[in-house]
């Protein structure tokens, strides 16, 4: 599971007991990027450059050069696209750790927060030009963050990735991220990078699907546990993800529990008579990890994930909408449902 916040950034009763956790394909409801045009006399080639996010255009007139990341997810993706040395900050540190490889590259990059959003004067000191986040919660002032026209205000354009969009946080899909990287792309003046980390990703994709064709689907629940606090997925990138892993997800996006948020608060009771066969859930750590897994086992004997031993932990980071993260958890959880195909 991703991001337990509603798009709205006010808190629902289902959101939560998954606060622990803590939060494409171009479509009618994604974003685009379309090069402008540069007016004479202006400083560089290419630019401005608009881009649609989230129904809003952001339209930047040269290269940002002073970023933030607000969660790793966001963070390793600019990474990714050569913009270490351009970062200023970090945020929600404590959520995931970046591979070693790239947590070399922003070891000196200032962090703004651990676990939570950094508030807004911690996010406005570092006088960001570009603020990239998973979701709109992070932009909410109700919890003391910089909004999106404060941080415009400041002289910061705030990307949110597709799949966090209020419009696409029920619907999104694993493919949403690959609409990022295009946008980042051009923002940052890297499209044949882009043009690279979008195809890798398609071909891990693509190499899943190849493996698990004609397989038969099990059924799936993806949960979160928090404590003995229960909560089920059921619709947004996260649904998406065990569909694509080859999975029959018990929890569907029309059942009217999901009608608002992506997640819900449930009974043992609820998992008990859907019998997956298959447990898909979100951790925070190792440690995290091993509860969950015991809490499963207690309380779940009977169900046949449980029983069989099918039981596939993956990253919470992982589920955050735009990050390659999402890629990495269909090929964890294929893998966990498909063994022999792999």
């Amino acid at each position: 599971m991703t991001d337990p916040r509603p798009a709205s950034g006010k808190r629902t009763s289902a959101a939560a007991a998954l606060t622990a956790l803590a939060a494409l394909a171009l479509s009618s409801c994604g974003t685009s990027v379309s090069p402008e045009a540069a007016p004479q006399g202006t400083a560089q080639e290419g630019y401005p450059v608009t881009v649609q996010n989230c129904g809003t255009e952001l339209t930047f007139e040269a290269e940002p050069t002073r970023l933030v990341g607000l969660s790793p997810s966001q963070t390793e993706l600019l990474v990714e696209l050569g913009q270490a040395d351009q970062l200023v900050g970090q945020a929600q540190t404590d959520t995931d750790e970046l591979p070693a490889e790239l947590s070399e590259q922003v070891a000196d990059v200032p962090v703004l927060s651990d676990s939570a959003p950094p508030t807004r004067e911690t996010l406005l000191e570092v006088t960001p030009d570009f603020v990239y986040s998973p979701t709109t919660y992070e932009f909410t002032t109700e919890q003391g963050f910089a909004s999106t026209d404060q941080l415009a205000e400041a002289g910061a354009n705030a990307y949110v990735a597709t799949g966090g969009c209020p419009e696409r946080r029920q619907s999104g899909t694993v493919d949403d991220v690959f609409t990022d990287i295009e946008n980042l792309g051009m923002v940052f003046a890297e499209p044949e990078r882009a043009a690279e980390l979008a195809g890798e990703g398609q071909e891990r994709l693509a190499a899943v699907s190849s493996a698990i064709e004609g397989a038969e689907l099990p059924t799936v629940a993806q949960l979160y546990v928090d404590g003995t606090t229960l909560s089920a997925i059921g619709s947004g990138v996260e649904y998406d993800i065990i569909l694509q892993a080859g999975g029959d997800n018990v929890f569907d996006p029309d059942e009217s529990a999901f009608a608002d948020f992506f997640a819900a608060t449930i009974t043992p009771e609820e998992v008990t008579s859907r019998d997956p066969d298959a447990i898909v859930f979100g951790v925070k750590d190792s440690e995290h990890e091993a509860a969950v897994r015991s809490y499963l086992t207690e309380t779940f004997p009977d169900v046949t994930a449980v029983a069989e031993d099918r039981l596939i932990a993956v990253p919470g980071s992982d589920l955050f909408p735009g990050t390659l993260g999402n890629i990495g958890a269909v090929e964890r959880i294929a893998e966990g449902l498909h063994p022999d195909r792999f």
